[in-house]
């Protein structure tokens, strides 16, 4: 199965052992882990073991992190993806460089990671969980057509959760 996933502007590349310290650098990068990693600085170590699970879930799942490339300049921008979670639906995850912010990079990353869990693997749903002050993804989130499903409190922090269905 293909899994390099293309939009007009983007290239999403499943993330690979060799990315670690590209994805480690964007991970640490002090606006992307505000949220992602509740503001820690994750050790070199972290993202390696998140990357080998990524690439495990891609074997055995069809999905994973895909890193995100401006088609145009091939610089990298972020990342987008899917984990695998508790109950049957895997969890969207995304992130920009704060220096790509505001181009509708992250809405289309996204999008094109539910096209793949409904179109080609036939999920019948996905989920998402926002940091409640997020604002800008809590936008994107419904942009894409996820609904709010609850809304709790987590290790003393609000947290929004959302889920799309697959449109049969």
């Amino acid at each position: 199965m293909d899994q390099l996933l293309t939009t007009p502007r983007l290239e999403l590349r499943p993330a690979q052992i060799g990315n670690v310290e590209i994805v480690h650098e964007l991970w640490t990068n002090s606006d992307v882990r505000h949220f992602l990693f509740d503001d820690r600085v994750i050790p070199l170590d972290e993202a390696r073991s998140l990357v080998e699970q990524s690439v495990r879930s891609f074997e055995e799942r069809g999905y994973g992190i895909w890193l995100v490339f401006s088609r145009e300049t091939e610089n990298l921008i972020g990342f987008a993806g899917l984990l695998k979670s508790s109950d049957e639906s895997p969890n969207l995850i995304y992130g920009v460089h704060p220096e790509f912010c505001g181009n509708g990079f992250a809405t289309e990353a996204a999008k094109a990671v539910l096209d793949h869990a409904f179109d080609t693997l036939a999920l019948d749903s996905v989920k998402a969980d926002v940091d409640e002050p997020n604002v800008i993804s809590v936008r994107i989130l419904e942009k894409l057509g996820m609904r709010q499903i609850r809304r709790a409190i987590v290790a003393g922090r609000p947290l929004l959760y959302y889920e799309l269905y697959r449109r049969m």
